[in-house]
């Protein structure tokens, strides 16, 4: 009987053996993280005639990219011309480094103000076009896009690009973490080791790898350890998002950035870390707090609004709205199924319902509507009115701050080669991000990673085709 156990034994180790060291696969390109950035990265580069193995951790396609709700940031569009709206790549740069506190890298985002508008078409060729146009935070014109109807951009662009990496039958591999980035005696990245469904762990050889998992948004001990003031706060971030890829990345040597600025969203659900998106203040939404006061211009930028809310009385708000505003956004049709929406058949049953002095809020409201309809807040200075809430019933959605974005992660260069701590290229390794300095406008996060994602495929094929 001994015998037969130590048998069985040494088979089994043998067999683990075999699983732990099979036969490397080889790719052109292997990219990590099968969101946004991953799956714009992997179309354009397959179309560019390459091999290209996309991985992804979890049971499906999509990241954080369909948790983002608002659009994607793109200056000079036709969309844009077509409803008289004047943008340019300057402005649109301007906006992004006073966003972003003046520590951006300038040619990071010099790149992205003036590539976006191409990844706006590359979306619509790929069968999400947002052909709307907004405003939200921190912009200085109508610069958002999103599709018609208001549906929520992310979860848009998301289901697009899946439908056509699954349709130019790409090698999406789901249930799948790269686990380590391989460098050869030269400092080259030569592929990854990775951990397939099943458990088994094998190497991929690639001639080019890029990053494209995301950020640590979901990572509370990596969240404490860059901003303890964080600590206790909900996230909206999707629970894969733990940056791995930031981590890989920095246990080869290369460079961080920003890392230490991470956003909080104004408008969250308290308790609950769901996300109600920026638009819903951007077509014409306010913001009282419990006492049915205003306190702030709705439209500044996520981290003035975040800061004004925590100064309330018990850090919350209320965002109000109307039923013309629900006809315009069909992203609050979620919000109600998610049974988070109070409403009143007028401002009186509204503010009955949420625990509000009626009269307040209504003088609130009445003063907002006249602002609304003369296009001046002479109160807190806002510039873009959307509706006048004035008619129909009324609704309100409790919101407090809660963490949204991490700013940094691994530091690229304007071709999206990653760069490591002596300031030079990693050979062969690509990665996405890193544009938004201290603090990331509502809209360039989608632009960010479309772009990026797309600069980095096209610059590996590059290379890959020029045999370096």
């Amino acid at each position: 009987m001994k015998k037969k156990v130590l048998l069985f034994s040494a088979l089994a180790l043998a067999f683990s053996s075999m699983a732990q060291s099979e036969t490397p696969e080889s790719t052109d390109l292997v990219i990590i993280g099968a969101g946004g950035a991953g799956m714009s990265a992997a179309i354009e580069a397959h179309n560019q005639g390459v091999k290209v193995i996309l991985l992804e951790k979890m049971p499906f396609a999509r990241g954080n990219t369909a948790r983002a709700e608002g659009g994607l940031n793109a200056a000079g569009t036709p969309y844009q011309k077509a409803k008289g709206i004047e943008d340019n790549p300057e402005l649109f740069f301007k906006d992004t480094m006073k966003g972003g506190r003046n520590i951006n890298n300038h040619e990071l985002v010099r790149i992205l103000s003036e590539q976006a508008k191409y990844s706006i078409e590359f979306l619509k060729i790929n069968g999400a076009e947002l052909a709307d146009v907004s405003r939200e935070g921190g912009a200085s014109v109508d610069r958002i896009h999103r599709p018609v109807g208001g549906e929520p951009a992310g979860s848009f662009i998301a289901t697009a690009l899946i439908k056509k990496v699954k349709a130019l039958n790409i090698d999406l591999r789901t249930r799948t973490s790269a686990t380590e980035i391989i460098k050869n005696d030269k400092g080259e990245v030569t592929g990854i080791k990775a951990k397939g469904k099943e458990g088994n762990v094998y190497t991929i050889d690639a001639k080019k790898v890029m990053i494209t998992a995301g950020g640590f948004g979901a990572n509370f001990d990596m969240i404490k350890h860059y901003d303890p003031k964080l600590v206790g706060f909900k996230t909206t971030n999707a629970p894969g998002s733990l940056g791995e890829g930031v981590k890989m990345a920095e246990s080869i040597n290369a460079k961080l950035v920003d890392v230490e600025y991470i956003q909080i969203h104004p408008t969250t659900v308290p308790g609950k870390g769901i996300l109600i998106t920026e638009g819903v203040r951007g077509d014409g939404a306010i913001l009282v707090n419990e006492e049915g006061k205003r306190f702030i211009n709705e439209l500044l930028t996520r981290d003035v609004v975040s800061q004004n809310i925590l100064k309330q009385p018990n850090a919350h708000a209320y965002m109000i709205f109307n039923d013309a505003l629900v006809k315009q956004n069909k992203t609050i049709d979620t919000y109600f199924k998610q049974k988070l929406v109070f409403e009143g058949d007028s401002v009186e049953a509204l503010a009955t319902a949420i625990g509000m002095d009626p009269k307040q809020l209504s003088a609130t409201l009445a003063a907002y509507t006249g602002y609304a309809k003369a296009k001046k807040d002479t109160e807190f200075g806002r510039e873009s009115f959307k509706q006048a809430l004035d008619t129909g019933k009324y609704y309100a959605i409790e919101v407090t701050p809660g963490i949204h974005h991490t700013m940094g992660g691994i530091a690229i260069n304007t071709k999206a080669q990653v760069i490591d701590n002596q300031g030079k290229v990693v050979p062969n390794l690509f990665a996405a991000g890193g544009v938004h300095g201290a603090h990331r406008l509502v809209g360039n996060s989608l632009a960010d990673i479309v772009t990026f994602g797309r600069i980095g495929a096209d610059e590996a094929v590059k290379e890959i085709k020029a045999g370096k």
